[in-house]
């Protein structure tokens, strides 16, 4: 096809085309409910959602409610989130988090981001987090995947992420726009690489401004992109 003009027109093919790429990606850290998604989320700055996952059992099981979280030992808490970095202050992230739930939301998770990023630990990105995987709702995490991707598709010439997040709002319609994020992360992930983007096998290298393909070659078939991925590369 011809390539896209312009970045409106380049975000509606990419909606697509990783749609169909990717029709069941999913957050990969493991929850059950909101309040579990919002703690999850917390640890996993600076970390990966793989020790994420190997933590959060244990803490769930000790800290089940926002109410038991809320009370918990600071000391106690920091051993079991110990493996996820930055212990000390993500325990008292989560407690004061916990903290505000039970003050001031009835012991529930919010669901208006402006709510949201008044709890301590939580930021824009997290908050679109929980909107858009926990509760359904419009929200546009931007994560250094999705930084990277809409750079190199030149959806968007800015490096901040709040700036970032609002020119992918002005061209992607709300209810596509977590969906999104979770397809350019998984592209990141699997084909997008940072170091080493493997152009020869990415659906969207017919349309990418800053594809290594030579022109006219086209786009991969579906599915193609994961074909071949190394355990390495899929890190």
């Amino acid at each position: 096809m011809a390539r896209p003009r312009g970045a409106r027109a380049r975000a509606t093919e990419v909606v697509r085309r990783l749609a169909e790429e990717y029709p069941d990606a999913r957050c990969a850290l493991v929850h059950a409910d909101p309040f579990q998604l919002l703690v999850a989320t917390i640890l996993s700055a600076q970390s990966t959602d793989v020790m994420v996952n190997k933590v959060t059992p244990a803490l769930f099981d000790r800290y089940p409610t926002p109410a038991d979280l809320a009370g918990a030992d600071p000391d106690e808490l920091g051993e079991l989130i110990h493996a996820t970095g930055f212990f000390n202050a993500k325990a008292r992230s989560l407690i004061g988090m916990a903290s505000a739930l039970e003050e001031r939301f009835d012991g529930k998770v919010p669901t208006e981001l402006d709510d949201l990023v008044t709890l301590p630990g939580v930021g824009r990105k997290t908050g679109n987090v929980v909107r858009s995987v926990a509760f359904g709702l419009p929200g546009l995490p931007v994560d250094t995947h999705v930084k990277r991707l809409s750079g190199r598709l030149k959806l968007t010439t800015e490096t901040d992420p709040v700036k970032i997040e609002a020119d992918l709002d002005a061209m992607v319609p709300p209810e596509e726009r977590g969906d999104l994020s979770l397809r350019l992360i998984e592209h990141g992930r699997k084909v997008c690489l940072a170091r080493r983007p493997r152009c020869e096998v990415c659906v969207l290298a017919d349309i990418c401004p800053s594809s290594l393909v030579p022109a006219g070659t086209g786009a991969r078939s579906k599915n193609s992109s994961t074909r071949g991925l190394s355990a390495r590369d899929a890190g």
